[in-house]
């Protein structure tokens, strides 16, 4: 499947911002906000991605995701990863491998999900300003409920955030670590 042909199914992408502290990795992870989500944590969550539209550079709406999930924008990107490694894991872009290409996984509901690495942090003053939904809830009471669409984000150690990780995203973080080795 190329990064343009993805009528036939939902297609996702988002970035994987990591750091290294005292000698170990840890990933940042967002937790899904709403009613559903409200009491999962082990494999609930996942990196910020959303949707793309047919034929939308997925790249460009990874970046957008992060920072409408998040509320902070990721790092300006000198030279963005070329289309071809898009389905690449390890591929890298930019200066000095400011990109890191994770490729991309197929979750259970049949989504595809892109994915990119970059290394960094968040700011000393971060607070989560997520986009927000509105749903019926509870059900059928006809009222509309506004929610946020990710109410938690937090750096884990590896270790941590292979349980915490929707399992079908669980590869990411393998192809993380290869491509940082």
């Amino acid at each position: 499947m190329t990064a343009t042909d993805h009528r036939r199914s939902r297609v996702s992408a988002g970035l994987l911002m990591f750091r290294r502290k005292n000698d170990a990795l840890e990933v940042l992870l967002v937790h899904p906000g709403g009613p559903f989500f409200q009491r999962k944590d082990d494999g609930a969550w996942t990196i910020p991605k959303g949707e793309a539209s047919p034929g939308e550079d997925l790249f460009a709406r990874a970046r957008t995701e992060f920072e409408e999930e998040l509320g902070i924008s990721p790092p300006a990107c000198a030279k963005p990863p070329s289309r071809k490694s898009y389905g690449e894991p390890g591929a890298t872009a930019g200066r000095s491998g400011d990109w890191i290409a994770l490729g991309s996984i197929k979750q259970k509901g049949g989504k595809t999900v892109y994915a990119w690495a970059f290394e960094g942090d968040l700011p000393g003053s971060f607070e989560l300003k997520s986009n927000t939904f509105e749903i019926e809830w509870p059900p059928r009471s006809g009222k509309l409920k506004e929610f946020p669409e990710i109410d938690r984000a937090e750096f884990f150690p590896e270790e941590i955030a292979r349980r915490k990780i929707n399992p079908a995203q669980a590869p990411f973080l393998d192809r993380l670590r290869a491509a940082l080795q």
